[in-house]
């Protein structure tokens, strides 16, 4: 077990690769099929959730745990990779965008977008004991510790994506980053360790598979289609990092918009392909690609799609001028 005390080391162990490594530890004794079915049938996985707040995971990003913003991403790239059936993206934000300004929140944190006296698409608003409502082209966010869940939906991933009413007295912190492009930024990181999870899947299944004789990744057109996908993940992974590095820069909302634009297109070149290799299998219940896949496919559009992200940067690129654009792409501030 680790507590966030702990990951201040006094040996030479890497304060990320040990948070890495503990949470691909739970996540793998925790987040199999049947709690992700169970999750999309409306259970909240209180056993995880325990788990979590156990081991100080929902304080990852904050400097007095000797935490980063940077370890909070690579944290999401794990719970990615397992489908972790929890907003911790959300939750870690929250977390973050309360330090110095709210009292801490024992419970679960969501965000959600900003409608009218409330917030629309609050993963688990229904469990939320804190939510944030992120306004459009804004730096501040609206935050109650009081939300009144008022419609509970879904995501094409069958996770809860809720309506909530602002119960109680609201305040609006101010943020030094766009919400907005953090928010996209914290999907483009899950993704990313989907997307992982996804080509891990296909390689194992071609590995497996036999037909005439022999493994079916022993054939030219398999091989051909994993080298594809395993590309598109590298430039997915890639993508995902600069965003992170950009974080407290005037770089920030232009290099969040490249990686959520770059790690979408990816989405979909990867589900398709990794669907062909399974064949029928994959498109099973029974099998676990889907948990995967239509993670992905719903998490491409929340927070922007790419052609939300596609025309921002575009018009961020625009208004530089022609003369200062190749110095903008090719150099990095």
């Amino acid at each position: 077990m680790l507590s966030p005390a702990v990951w201040v080391c006094d040996n030479a162990m890497d304060t990320r690769q040990l948070i890495e490594d503990t949470a691909t530890k739970i996540f793998s004794d925790h987040c199999d099929k049947a709690l992700l079915d169970r999750s999309e049938q409306g259970e909240f996985a209180d056993e995880l959730w325990q788990q979590i707040t156990a081991n100080g995971f929902h304080q990852i990003g904050d400097a007095a745990g000797g935490t980063t913003a940077a370890d909070t991403f690579a944290f999401l790239k794990v719970c990615g990779r397992f489908a972790v059936p929890l907003p911790m993206g959300e939750l870690l934000l929250g977390h973050t965008w309360a330090t110095g300004a709210l009292a801490p929140c024992k419970g679960l944190v969501s965000i959600g977008r900003q409608h009218g006296d409330g917030a629309t698409q609050v993963p688990w608003g229904r469990r939320a004991e804190r939510v944030f409502a992120v306004q459009a082209d804004s730096l501040a966010v609206i935050v109650t510790d009081a939300p009144d869940c008022v419609d509970q939906h879904t995501n094409m991933a069958g996770e809860a994506r809720d309506t909530v009413a602002f119960g109680g007295e609201t305040q609006q912190i101010v943020l030094n980053d766009d919400p907005f492009a953090q928010m996209a930024l914290a999907r483009t990181n899950v993704m990313a360790g989907t997307l992982q999870a996804v080509l891990d899947l296909g390689l194992q299944f071609a590995a497996e598979r036999e037909q005439f004789g022999r493994s079916i990744s022993k054939f030219q057109a398999i091989q051909h289609s994993l080298a594809v996908v395993a590309a598109e993940v590298a430039a997915a992974q890639r993508a995902a990092d600069a965003g992170v590095d950009a974080l407290g820069t005037d770089r920030f909302v232009a290099e969040a918009a490249a990686s959520k634009a770059r790690v979408g297109e990816a989405v979909g070149i990867v589900a398709e392909q990794v669907h062909q290799v399974h064949g029928a299998m994959g498109f099973t219940h029974e099998h676990r690609l889907h948990h995967f896949t239509r993670r992905l496919w719903a998490w491409r559009d929340e927070w922007g799609n790419e052609a939300h992200w596609q025309r921002i940067l575009g018009a961020n690129l625009v208004s530089l001028g022609a003369d200062k654009v190749w110095s903008y792409i090719a150099t990095r501030g």
